[in-house]
């Protein structure tokens, strides 16, 4: 399994660096596009459509969808995804009461929307905006830093988890997680945020926001994860797809980046680092 998983990892790691980091804005727009519909054809079977016609169908109108959004108005589209998030909030934390409100598989459908869209909307809005902060003047750096908060969440929550995790943060959702993992995660993330101003030259106020701007995205990012893993497990499955293999699916390793994005995008548009561009 792990030799599995790092001859995927050395596949797929120099097309997603080149797709992010080296296309121009109209490829860098399709390339996550791709990406989203993908992850769409996935969120279709935990939607509850297992037709291989309904669920390419799916992702289909969900590229419809992105295309429909190039020419929108990034911030409203993030907004949505506040509140979207928000409601998930209560969803998770409520589960599995809260699935009668949801099991449907149309409304499952629609969920999926909700959570993808705002997340390609948010990428781009942050690869052509124009960034003043400190020294940072490119919408790929404001990118690279909010993977950059997800990783670390990730990697600072697992160490504290195994070293303290006896309270469990969702048993009914997620059994894995603990509060001391999302206490770890957050510690780390405001250490990168500190260690990112610095680096930036970005004054002290800067340097303050950016760690509170990271620590909301270190923990909306843990949101998108439960809400993945919500909806797993209502339907029974371990995985989003096999199409990783030894990784699971590509919802599997962008779920909680789903959350963060969109959160990251609004904030420092709110803060005025990053002044909205077009494709």
């Amino acid at each position: 399994m792990l030799k599995t998983r790092i001859i995927t990892a050395l596949i797929l790691a120099p097309i997603a660096i080149g797709g992010l980091f080296f296309l121009p804005p109209l490829g860098f727009a399709v390339f996550t596009a791709a990406i989203v519909c993908i992850g769409a054809w996935e969120w279709s079977n935990m939607a509850g459509l297992t037709g291989q016609a309904e669920r390419l169908g799916y992702a289909a109108l969900m590229a419809v969808v992105l295309f429909g959004l190039l020419h929108v108005h990034a911030v409203v589209v993030l907004w949505v995804a506040l509140a979207w998030w928000v409601l998930c909030f209560i969803l998770v934390r409520s589960y599995p009461g809260s699935s009668h409100y949801w099991q449907s598989r149309a409304v499952r459908a629609l969920l999926g929307f909700l959570v993808l869209v705002p997340a390609w909307v948010g990428l781009n809005h942050l690869r052509t905006g124009a960034v003043e902060f400190g020294a940072v003047s490119s919408g790929l750096s404001m990118i690279l830093y909010v993977f950059f908060i997800v990783w670390v969440a990730d990697i600072g929550a697992y160490f504290a988890g195994r070293a303290f995790g006896k309270a469990k943060l969702a048993p009914r959702v997620s059994p894995g997680k603990s509060w001391a993992g999302v206490w770890g995660g957050l510690v780390a993330v405001a250490v990168l945020a500190v260690i990112a101003g610095l680096v930036v030259d970005a004054s002290k106020p800067e340097i303050l926001l950016l760690v509170l701007v990271s620590l909301i995205t270190g923990l909306v990012s843990v949101l998108g994860d439960l809400l993945e893993s919500m909806f797993k497990r209502f339907r029974d499955i371990k995985d989003s797809s096999q199409l990783l293999p030894g990784h699971g699916g590509i919802l599997d390793r962008i779920d909680s980046l789903t959350a963060a994005i969109p959160l990251f995008a609004l904030l420092v548009t709110l803060l005025g680092w990053l002044q909205p561009g077009s494709l």
